[in-house]
């Protein structure tokens, strides 16, 4: 069935709940979308891919965004959707169906907002960034993507979640000598070599820096570690897989000298690296936000697609419905409370 962008947002979170959209296969949820829209006559809807731009165009001085992902990690026998009262469960409704549904509520329903307003809803999020249809927007249109100031509607419990912090993946590697296990000291163990990264990241004390009043949190972890090559051979190679989360004061490259740094003497290759976000609220639009809002903003430790506001030198944060907590997990579900409250908020910060 279509959607019906009239009914109640919790209802509209759960029809698109049931509309399966694992990563890469967005096409269904990607039509209903933009079927829906294509009957809200005061927006302009441009579509790349299987992600969607819907905007008003007033006049305003003032321009927003408002985003989300129309896709999910893998099932895990958590569809369809199912409503206790309290809480709605199932794949989706936390990360991040229920914000997709706070936003095209607005988008169908606030006609003339106090300022003009993009609302994106686009593909790839969960997966490699090559799929990412906010980067392909940005690629293809970035004319699509200008503005004041970005929401991401990122599960954050309703509240406001400023910036980001930035990540940054690499291998450290250690070398040895193969022998038979039997003749052990004839050869090097590249395994016991890594006791000394080991004991430098269990060392590591983490950077806590301030920033716009806002405390963030770094971590400087092993996350896999591989070697060996038989039980009866002593093993020439080993790597240790690290991930650093950076607060958003640090540039890529600047993350990359304190790794490599911190790991002197070592082999040291990157895998994977994407920046922080600056918190952003010195924007006027994002100070009406906060206000609207109200209560604290708290930093956000994570990686989001905030970032990708914040390299095209807009502001942005995130704020949706939902504990990202439970993101990916089986149990994953969403309070209803929540998703009204999102869109209660919203609506008052456009003026409708």
């Amino acid at each position: 069935m279509a959607l019906d962008l009239s009914a109640d947002v919790v209802a509209l979170t759960e029809a698109l709940v049931n509309i399966e959209s694992v990563s890469r296969n967005e096409q269904p949820i990607a039509d209903q979308v933009a079927e829906a829209l294509a009957g809200c006559g005061h927006l302009s809807v441009t579509r790349i891919g299987n992600s969607l731009v819907a905007r008003t165009e007033l006049g305003h001085p003032e321009r927003v965004v408002i985003a989300g992902h129309l896709d999910t990690v893998p099932l895990n026998d958590n569809l369809p959707a199912r409503n206790d009262g309290t809480l709605l469960h199932g794949l989706g409704t936390c990360d991040m169906k229920g914000g997709v549904a706070v936003a095209l509520k607005l988008a169908a329903e606030v006609v003339a907002p106090n300022r003009n307003v993009t609302y994106v809803f686009y593909e790839g999020e969960e997966i490699a960034s090559e799929f990412n249809g906010l980067r392909l927007i940005a690629e293809a249109r970035p004319d699509l993507l200008a503005c004041d100031f970005a929401i991401l509607m990122e599960p954050s419990n309703a509240g406001i979640e400023a910036g980001c912090q930035g990540t940054l993946r690499v291998e450290v590697s250690t070398r040895g000598e193969r022998a038979h296990s039997a003749r052990s000291w004839r050869g090097v163990n590249a395994i016991h070599g890594a006791a000394e990264v080991l004991a430098r990241l269990n060392s590591y004390q983490p950077r806590k820096p301030v920033i716009d009043g806002l405390e963030y949190h770094e971590g400087l972890n092993a996350v896999l570690i591989s070697g060996g090559v038989a039980t009866n051979v002593i093993p020439d190679a080993c790597v240790v897989t690290v991930n650093y989360r950076f607060a958003p004061d640090r540039s890529e490259a600047a993350a990359l000298d304190f790794v490599r740094d911190f790991f002197a003497g070592y082999d040291v290759v990157v895998t994977d690296s994407a920046p922080g976000a600056l918190p952003g609220l010195d924007r006027p639009a994002a100070q009406a936000f906060v206000t609207t809002v109200g209560g604290t903003v708290s930093p956000k430790f994570g990686w989001t697609d905030v970032a990708r506001f914040t390299a095209l030198g807009i502001g942005a944060v995130n704020y949706g419905p939902g504990d990202p907590v439970l993101a990916h997990k089986q149990e994953e579900n969403v309070p209803l409370e929540q998703i009204r409250q999102c869109e209660r908020t919203l609506r008052s910060w456009l003026g409708a």
